[in-house]
């Protein structure tokens, strides 16, 4: 029952007093949405517990609510209510008990209340079942209704409209790209050292987060540092140049491939030869292996991890690095849409042991790593910060365990997440990409004229 606070929320409104047009829309997207491998998905659980164990949510606050099976158990419910005596779908999709206002509010509060959609049950379940997507499929029921919490779906529609989840203007953007080249060229002390735009050709076209020219330009600096010690061939775009793609966490798979889709528009005008994401998981997972299935097309360009290009220059003796510049101890945090999701898993670990003195590791780590929580699109949902927090404490005692001064993570989304838990749980550590760990031993040379 929402109590009166709760009841002036017009999302919460709009939750308690869904109409019956409404619940037979969201039915009917449910319903189209169903395959062999989602009915499969739906009926193989045999509830044996252990993917609780798996979950960092449910291990923290062991919460019913937030245990996988439970999650899953809430998707394949209205799922059985849907089958006939005969084994097929129901026809009656107006049978409003099939999917009611009640297990609307259930799903809201666990599927997206209790879940960064980090893949970690999926990978531990026994019987192989896909829970992560079963769980984003219920989101974009939701999504198909207009039931995204309001936070997360403003980070989508910003997205859309403006170009980029943080709607900076291009004036702004081309500004902060002025002002960075000029700090390129005092730190490089070369004055022909920039970050090029819009230019035709090259074989990178790189992508960043927006919240990099908002909050933290000094990373899109240390990038730029690194192209430039590489003479790498390389350009931003002045218009689509956003790597991050909530449509990922809304479910709303529409606005995920128009977002994807104007990051290969940039491809096309400038001819760029490789797609270069920066460091953003789920970035990552969007654009590398979900995008195709959005499009419903192959993509005729490479797409690559900006860690496999960093990797790649250390391999090739492209840049030079000095680990004795970096003699705190140093450990990495594994991203779950880059490494258990997106397959990017030693390159990181490379580039930090060629990197720093003194490299330690988490454990579990690798794709059995632990959720830092600010996936799934928690950090954009502010009504389920709290829990968010509560539920970092188990990466926050996972970096406390290992000593390390610094903490590296290549992903912006754990970056923030990570900051905040080292405020919330007093690490007392500093939190940095692998650009700037990279670009803080990086020995640059003087350019041959």
């Amino acid at each position: 029952m929402a109590s009166e606070k709760d009841l002036k929320d017009p999302y919460v409104k709009r939750l308690s007093s869904m109409k019956p047009e409404q619940l037979k829309s969201a039915l009917i997207a449910f319903k189209n949405l169903l395959d062999h491998r989602a009915a499969a998905n739906l009926q193989s659980c045999v509830n044996c517990g252990l993917c609780a164990d798996s979950c960092h949510y449910y291990l923290v606050t062991k919460e019913l609510e937030a245990i996988p099976a439970y999650k899953l158990k809430l998707v394949s419910s209205v799922f059985k209510r849907l089958l006939n005596l005969l084994g097929g779908l129901s026809r009656k999709s107006e049978d409003h008990s099939v999917l009611d206002g009640q297990m609307v509010e259930r799903w809201v509060d666990s599927l997206f209340g209790r879940c960064t959609l980090c893949g970690r049950c999926a990978l531990n379940c026994t019987m192989g079942i896909n829970i992560t997507g079963m769980i984003r499929m219920a989101r974009t029921t939701l999504a198909s209704i207009d039931l995204v919490p309001p936070g997360l779906q403003s980070t989508v529609t910003t997205a859309v409209e403006k170009g980029n989840n943080m709607g900076i203007s291009r004036e702004e953007w081309l500004s902060t790209l002025q002002w960075l080249s000029e700090e390129l060229q005092a730190e490089v002390g070369d004055p022909e050292a920039h970050l090029p735009v819009d230019k035709p050709g090259t074989k990178i076209l790189y992508t960043v987060n927006p919240r990099e020219p908002k909050f933290f330009p000094l990373s899109l600096l240390a990038t730029a540092k690194i192209f430039y010690a590489a003479a790498e061939s390389w350009t931003v775009s002045r218009d689509y140049y956003d790597v991050t793609n909530y449509g990922l966490y809304s479910g709303d798979d529409e606005a995920a491939g128009l977002i994807s889709s104007r990051l290969r528009q940039s491809m096309v005008k400038l001819g760029a030869k490789t797609l270069v994401l920066g460091e953003c998981g789920h970035g990552y997972n969007s654009n590398r292996w979900e995008a195709p299935e959005w499009l419903a097309a192959q993509d005729r360009f490479e797409v690559k991890s900006v860690i496999q290009i960093i990797a790649d220059y250390i391999h090739q003796g492209k840049i030079k690095l000095d680990r004795s510049r970096i003699k705190k101890t140093v450990t990495l945090h594994d991203p779950c849409n880059l490494v258990r999701l997106g397959g990017i898993i030693e390159e990181q670990r490379y580039i930090l042991k060629n990197a720093v003195s003194n490299f330690v590791e988490m454990y579990p780590n690798r794709e059995k790593n632990y959720c830092c929580g600010g996936g799934g699109g928690q950090l954009a949902m502010t009504r389920f910060a709290k829990r968010r927090l509560e539920a970092g404490k188990l990466k926050a005692d996972q970096i406390r365990e290992t000593g390390a001064q610094i903490v590296v993570a290549p992903c912006h989304n754990c970056i923030d997440q990570l900051i905040e838990l080292n405020r919330e749980y007093g690490l007392g550590v500093e939190v940095k990409t692998i650009s700037e760990v990279v670009a803080d031993a990086l020995v640059i040379e003087k350019k041959k004229k």
